[in-house]
């Protein structure tokens, strides 16, 4: 963390984003230059990002957006953009935008004939799942997810044998192989509803939740039911610590922190607010403070503060190394190459779709919930191949 504090506070430690700033591929090489027309044809995009892309980045960034938007049309397509994504997709090509839930819902309803999806692959497994009929793009297929790595449809199985009875939640930041295995599906936003939902149609005080062991961990301290869970972790949230929050509160006087319920339980338990993505930019729009911190992946706090501009966003620089796969470049790429198309084999895809459905069928809360913080940690049953 002390390398965190001195990139925030002007030491050597930089965060470099891939594919953006002086490494990325020159738009006048890719016949793409920054003309007068697309400098015209962008101005309003660049309105919303100017307060965190610097004014000579923009006519690097500006070609490639220019002809996004124009292949969109051309395609019939949609671009899916995640929070985790750079401001110059979140905000400027991004034509649905939000957590993972969000996401969901939205891609289930969209009429365009393309996804294409800047995230990660499961997110286009699930798009594709809940949009068999349409093209789905990932533009950079090693953009994967080290929850999603952790666990196999094998894995599960194993777990109902050791479990039997016992309803299997399962967090979206899974392969489709893995959702397949599983009752119903959850996000960060409304895990701990799904939780209760399963253990009350299954008439069970015990429901296993797969595959983030801190996600389940901290479900443990908002209910009373018993969890079982697996040894995965979001290698971007796991690297957060109580003692990063001690060391950001000495830096920054007065911040106020917040967290990702995929950070450890004590990291919640130090923090001032936690919740999912929907869930954090809610609070930051809601409460307005004049400094805070954000405990998840660096680009969040990009995208949230260009709606909340009164507030002091301290960045402390996590990156997804798999998020940033997806680049304005590699998204041209993959609309004007019609590359790289995301299936799911139809048997995986129809119990998949199921576990899906129950959760986009619950009632949806008139705001994100928050996870109790101050909390000591619940024990918890964690399973493993070990």
């Amino acid at each position: 963390m002390s390398k965190i504090i001195d990139a925030l506070t002007g030491g050597e430690e930089k965060c470099e984003i891939p594919g953006h700033g002086a490494d990325a591929a020159s738009p006048a090489a890719r016949g793409l230059p920054f003309t007068p027309q697309v400098e015209a044809a962008t101005a309003h995009l660049y309105d919303r990002v100017r307060e965190v892309v610097p004014s000579w980045e923009w006519p690097l960034l500006a070609p490639f957006i220019h002809a996004i938007e124009r292949l969109k049309v051309e395609r019939d397509a949609v671009v899916l953009a995640h929070n985790y994504m750079t401001p110059d997709i979140f905000a400027c090509v991004g034509d649905i935008r939000g957590d993972s839930l969000q996401l969901a819902r939205e891609a289930a309803r969209t009429e365009a004939r393309v996804i294409v999806q800047a995230g990660v692959h499961f997110m286009a497994e699930t798009s594709k799942i809940l949009c068999p009929d349409k093209t789905v793009l990932i533009p950079d297929q090693r953009a994967g997810c080290s929850l999603a790595a952790s666990i196999t449809g094998r894995d599960v199985r194993l777990m109902r044998a050791a479990h039997p009875g016992v309803p299997v939640v399962t967090y979206v930041n899974s392969s489709a192989e893995v959702k397949a295995e599983s009752d119903v599906c959850c996000t960060s936003s409304n895990a701990v509803q799904v939780a209760e939902w399963a253990a009350a149609e299954w008439g069970s005080d015990t429901v296993i939740v797969i595959p983030d062991e801190y996600l389940a961990r901290n479900i443990a301290g908002q209910t009373r039911l018993r969890i079982v869970t697996w040894q995965g972790r979001c290698e971007v949230h796991e690297r957060f610590t109580a003692a990063d929050i001690a060391e950001l509160r000495r830096s920054f006087p007065g911040a106020v922190v917040l967290a990702h319920p995929e950070c450890p339980p004590e990291v919640l338990a130090a923090a001032d607010f936690a919740g999912s993505t929907s869930a954090l930019a809610d609070w930051v729009g809601t409460h307005a403070p004049a400094k805070v911190v954000l405990l998840t992946e660096c680009s969040m706090s990009d995208n949230v503060a260009l709606a909340s501009p009164a507030t002091d966003f301290v960045r402390p620089c996590n990156l997804c190394p798999h998020m940033k796969r997806i680049t304005l470049e590699n998204i041209y790429d993959s609309l004007r190459e019609m590359r790289h198309e995301v299936h799911v084999p139809a048997d995986v895809a129809v119990r998949a779709r199921t576990a899906i459905e129950r959760m986009l069928a619950l009632p949806r809360a008139d705001r994100p919930p928050g996870f109790a913080t101050g909390m000591a940690p619940v024990e918890v049953a964690v399973m493993s191949r070990a």
